[in-house]
């Protein structure tokens, strides 16, 4: 089943500003919201599907990269949907957009979903990368397997923080819940609110004695092997996003994204024009003459052309289909072949004297023909 829009699931368009789909995200998750459709499985995927959306759009790395190339350019790293992340997941990263007098309000002050929610530390951060890639790797896509020094989560404590379980204890200010909640006589009756307990950070427990390794952080410093798979078509300066492949979060956070930067390897032969290919072939003299058959270099191994008696210089040949793929699309570009006939700079008293001979000759006068195309016309042919 294809994945619907993103900006169709939260009702916004591509110019809205980062508060309206804030504002967007709040409205249908509260529409769609667990507590208020309990046992309702549609209403549950419309929540999540509402979470990945805004997780995508709520990101200007990912809303540059999903505006671009849509779906296919987060590849399986886009959201919430393709990582098994349930409903608690989402809360924990995502519960204070909700607003705590809208808990309080929609829920009789309970918030009971949020209370399980809060016992998670801090998000951790998002981490970039740069990855170099090669015409061959880009025109195919690639898997690639790189080491990256990251916060992970601590093996000693599993991300607890902890020395061990009974070095844990519930919060006294909360009592557990990870809020406390305020009563407030106002014109209207008493106003509830809820806001993040300030003793045990909205996590529900404190630590009495921390993890000899983490030192209560809940994460070490390491270095973690990591498998990207990249698509085909990828360009220079493209963003790639993997969720939760980013530093451990603290006391077992969320973790942060990989922001992977796409950087393409110079060919040694060809040249890159969006999904062109481009190669300056040079021939010789009598070979234009003559015509000839060459192999030439392409992104995946070599072609076999024909070159035509009489060609001239600047003649452009195109390879139809040996360029780049486009990334969410069946489009592919071209190979384009420049011809550049070669003058040569020294020549032999016996070729000097044969040329001479030809100099005058009718055949060798310059006669362009009317139709030919202009230089400039040629490259925006070449580049169109």
């Amino acid at each position: 089943m294809s994945k619907r829009d993103y900006y169709e699931v939260l009702g916004v368009g591509k110019s809205s500003s980062a508060d309206e789909i804030k504002k967007a995200y709040r409205k249908v998750a509260m529409q769609f919201h667990p507590d208020r459709n309990p046992g309702d499985k549609s209403a549950e995927e419309k929540f999540k599907e509402a979470a990945e959306a805004y997780e995508i759009l709520s990101d200007p790395d990912k809303k540059s990269q999903y505006d671009r190339f849509g779906h296919a350019g987060l590849g399986n790293n886009g959201g919430f949907g393709g990582h098994g992340m349930n409903v608690d997941d989402i809360f924990s990263q995502f519960g204070d957009i909700f607003g705590d007098d809208l808990l309080g309000n929609f829920f009789g002050g309970g918030g009971g979903r949020a209370r399980g929610s809060r016992g998670r530390g801090s998000r951790g951060t998002n981490l970039r990368i740069k990855l170099k890639m090669n015409y061959e790797e880009i025109a195919k896509g690639a898997s690639k397997t790189i080491k990256v020094k990251k916060y992970v989560t601590c093996n000693t404590c599993s991300g607890s923080g902890a020395k061990d379980k009974h070095a844990v204890q519930t919060c006294g200010t909360c009592g557990g819940s990870g809020q406390v909640r305020k009563v407030t006589n106002t014109f209207l009756g008493q106003m509830q609110t809820v806001a993040t307990c300030p003793n045990c950070n909205g996590e529900g427990t404190t630590i009495t004695s921390k993890c000899g390794s983490c030192k209560g952080e809940g994460r070490v410093y390491a270095e973690e092997t990591v498998t990207i798979e990249i698509p085909a078509g990828v360009q220079e300066g493209m963003q790639l996003s993997l969720s939760n492949k980013g530093n451990a979060g603290e006391r077992g956070g969320a973790p942060g994204d990989l922001i992977v930067l796409i950087e393409e390897e110079p060919h040694p032969q060809l040249q890159r024009e969006g999904l062109n290919v481009v190669y300056d072939l040079h021939i010789s003299f009598p070979d234009a003459v003559f015509g000839t058959n060459l192999e030439v270099p392409t992104i995946d191994g070599k072609a076999k052309i024909k070159i035509p008696a009489g060609t001239q210089s600047g003649k452009i040949f195109r390879l139809k289909g040996k360029g780049f793929p486009a990334i969410n699309s069946y489009e592919k570009g071209d190979q384009l072949i420049h011809m550049n006939i070669w003058t040569p700079q020294q020549l032999s008293d016996e070729e000097k004297s044969a040329l001479e001979k030809m100099q005058s000759s009718n055949n060798f006068q310059p006669k362009p023909e009317k139709d030919e195309k202009s230089f400039f016309d040629k490259v925006k042919e070449m580049f169109s």
